[in-house]
Order: structure tokens, then sequence, then C-alpha cells
């Protein structure tokens, strides 16, 4: 039996229509199926932290949505393309040897084709070689998730469209979870309370002659300049979940001390470095792949370009915490930075203010 696999542009060359010997196929027809339903980030769908019997195929589905956003408080806009009109797009998350099945679905309201890599996925481009739709079509993909991990996905049709879509928001992340739970460095179980998914952007905003940033009419109508800035390598905007401020306020992360939180970082196009401000990352899957041990109290982790990271952290203390990326150009005058609110007792054995400022001072002298 033979298998046809469609292709596509894939930079300067061609990933030409060829047929390859296929192997028997699992009998899906016997496994159990379930519908995830995702969510907007920085929110995870519902799962069990250890797997319930044996693989399952894991039905989802995802609209590829084209959208202006407002991305920063002056008001900047931008043309997103997004996986279900959120950038990142969805977490997904299953267990190791479970069957992703993905309809992807392009409205007929699009003006470019879509389709979707996963980093976690085994051949034809991640499932990008099957899956690229044109407005009005969609597409029915399955894949088996063969490494436990956290990965990105992200859309990729072909040659410069690779990098338009990616940075303009088309990227998400995929948490494939080892059948029997997370390990610690000992090896033994580990569980969270809460999981948050943070995805990391970069943005490249041409500006006017006057030195305002530019707004279009159409995603395509901005492409050649968004691209041609993107060359310098300097974004002008570096955002968690889709704009500055997004994760902030009265959209910052709740925790209440005692709980262990797993924090999911994704940045599909260039290097991170996420840290919590008073706390830190108890256990660490720097490369982001589960089978791999946690290293261990990391102040500063690392997540490189095109990957995912996971790290857990056991809150002690109640307040106000910081995630950002510690580039702190980026973090603090770009916009990489989420707040954390964590609700509890204070222990005045791990921290306590001996002397407030100017308390006990000698009053300046009048000269």
């Amino acid at each position: 039996m033979n298998k046809v696999v469609r292709g596509g542009l894939i930079g300067m060359g061609l990933l030409c229509m060829s047929t390859v010997p296929a192997v028997a196929a699992t009998d899906i027809s016997k496994l159990p199926v379930v519908t995830q339903e995702l969510v907007a980030p920085p929110f995870v769908p519902k799962h069990d932290q250890v797997a319930k019997g044996g693989p399952k195929v894991v039905k989802i589905r995802m609209e590829t949505i084209e959208k202006q956003v407002q991305i920063a408080p002056d008001g900047t806009k931008m043309w997103a393309l997004t996986f279900n009109g959120t950038v990142p797009g969805p977490l997904i998350v299953v267990h190791q040897d479970d069957y992703v099945e993905l309809t992807l679905v392009n409205p007929k309201t699009s003006t470019m084709s879509h389709n979707v890599d996963f980093h976690a996925a085994t051949g034809a481009l991640g499932s990008a070689g099957l899956t690229l739709v044109a407005p009005g079509e969609d597409v029915v993909v399955r894949w088996k998730a063969v490494k436990p991990g956290v990965f990105v996905y992200h859309c990729a049709p072909g040659g410069t469209m690779i990098p338009f879509h990616v940075i303009s928001g088309m990227n998400g992340a995929i948490m494939v979870l080892p059948r029997d739970g997370l390990k610690d460095a000992k090896g033994k179980p580990v569980r969270y309370d809460r999981a948050y998914y943070v995805g990391e952007q970069d943005f490249y905003i041409p500006k006017d002659k006057d030195g305002k940033y530019k707004t279009y009419g159409s995603p395509a109508e901005g492409m050649h300049e968004m691209l041609e800035l993107s060359k310098g390598l300097i974004p002008t905007h570096v955002v968690f979940n889709g704009a500055v401020g997004a994760l902030t306020g009265d959209n910052a992360l709740k925790a209440k001390v005692g709980e262990k939180v797993l924090f999911i970082h994704s940045q599909a196009n260039r290097d991170s470095r996420p840290h919590l401000i008073g706390g830190h990352g108890d256990l660490v899957w720097q490369g982001g792949k589960f089978a791999d041990p946690p290293i261990q109290g990391q102040e500063t982790w690392f997540v490189a370009g095109g990957s995912a990271g996971a790290a857990l952290y056991d809150f002690k203390q109640p307040g106000l915490y910081v995630y950002l990326s510690h580039n702190l150009i980026e973090a603090v005058l770009l916009g990489a930075a989420a707040h954390m609110n964590v609700e509890g007792k204070w222990d005045d054995d791990l921290m306590k203010q001996l002397k407030k400022p100017n308390e006990n001072s000698t009053p300046a002298m009048d000269h």
C-alpha cells in the first residue's frame, strides 16, 4: 500500500508530491475517543495529570482566524493571524501515546491559506505538509504523540509566509504528559495545583514618517514592511499572551500559598529567559521534555526560540510576584512581563522587614 503526501514550498526548495511506503497503523477503531474543549490562554484545558486507561484518540478543533487586535495601551494595532482567535493559540494537553485528531478550519472570510506544524509530531513537516487549507476549506489529520514534553506548534505555509505568520501571532503549544504523570529529579511523582500557559511573542510594527505605528487594511497590506523590519531582528514589542499588559492588573495570574503552579512558556521565534521575581523554578524542564529529569532551584531558566519549557514552583509567601523575561529591556520597555497575585499568610521566618525607611532616623538639620 502506498501513501501520497501533499507537498508545499518550504524555504527556497520544493517538497515534491511523493509516493512512500506506509506502515500499518494501529486499529484506531478500538480506542476510546474524547473531545478536548480548548480554552484561551493563560488557562489550560481540563485534563488528568495521570492518564486513565490506555491510549485515546483526543479530538480537537482549531479555526484559523485573522483579526485586528490592539497590542499596546497606546492604541497600537496589528492584524493577528491566530488559532482560535488568541495569541498564542490554545494549549493542547494529551498523554504520551495518545492520538491527536485535529480538525483545522479556515473560514471563507480569511484572506490567506494556513496550516499547522506540530513540533511534537513525526513526519510531513510536523503535519504542515498535510494540513494546508485555503479560505473556505477544512482538513482532518491524526498523529501519535510519541514524545513527552511541551512543544510549540505554528503555522508554516511555506517561504516568506512562514516567518510572517509566526511573527503575526500564529503559534501555540501542546503539552504531552507522561502517562504516569510528572516526576521530580529523583523520579518521585509530582502534581501541580494550577497550570498557566504563557506564550511569548515578538512583533515588528513599522512606523510612519511621523514616528507613529502604522495600521493596515488587511494582513497582506502590511506584510512586506513587517518582514523588512523583522530582518533587523529588533522587535518593536515583546509581549506575553498577545499584548503589553495582557497578564497584569485584572488579568494577573492567581495562586495561594502552598499551591504548586506549573508555568508552561513558549517562544516560537526567539530565545527567552523566564524568571519569577520573588520565587524560583523548583523544578525546571529546561528543554521542555519530560523524559529528562528536571533541574532544581533555578533563578532563571532558558527557552530556546522555537520551543517551549515548563517550570514548577511551590508558592511560600503571599503578595505580588512578577513573571518576566529576564532580558529586562524586553520585560520593562517592550512588554514581556506578567503579574502573579498570591493569597495567604506571611512567613516572617522567610522574610521580615526589620526597619522601615526613615524609621527612627534623625531629622535633617536646616542649613
